[in-house]
């Protein structure tokens, strides 16, 4: 399973902001929700949750509000704000762009064709097949 310093930098905010984006939750619920829809493989500890919650609340994304639960218990329950939504659509944008290009890397692979001549004549790259006739080009 991961672990939050296994998370590409930025990472653990963005999960936060997405996650409050549907409901108002509180910290506990928050990491519970993350682990949940990650199917156990993210967890994300209370020492990297509170203060990534903290950060967010600095920089205006969430904000707190103190709720009393059924047993009478105060706790904080943090939402996003108008700010916090467009800087979570800047972000998906971001990581979908990184993630997009990450998969690139890692799934595409080259394997070159040669004819009898020693002359290329297709690249596959996992996915699609190119054909360079150069052996026509070269005789």
């Amino acid at each position: 399973m991961a672990k939050p310093n296994d998370l590409v930098q930025g990472t653990l905010e963005l999960l936060i902001l997405k996650t409050v984006s549907l409901e108002p939750k509180h910290g506990w619920a928050i990491a519970k929700r993350i682990q949940q829809i990650s199917r156990e493989v993210l967890q994300v500890q209370q020492g990297s949750l509170y203060p990534a919650l903290h950060r967010l609340e600095q920089k205006a994304w969430i904000k707190v509000k103190w709720v009393e639960s059924e047993t009478g218990r105060k706790s904080k329950s943090y939402s996003l704000t108008a700010a916090g939504r467009a800087q979570l659509e800047k972000e998906a944008d971001n990581w979908n762009r990184l993630s997009a290009a990450i998969n690139l890397v890692v799934q595409t692979f080259a394997c070159h064709t040669f004819n009898e001549s020693g002359v290329e004549i297709a690249v596959f790259d996992g996915n699609h097949r190119y054909y360079e006739e150069w052996a026509e080009k070269l005789a």
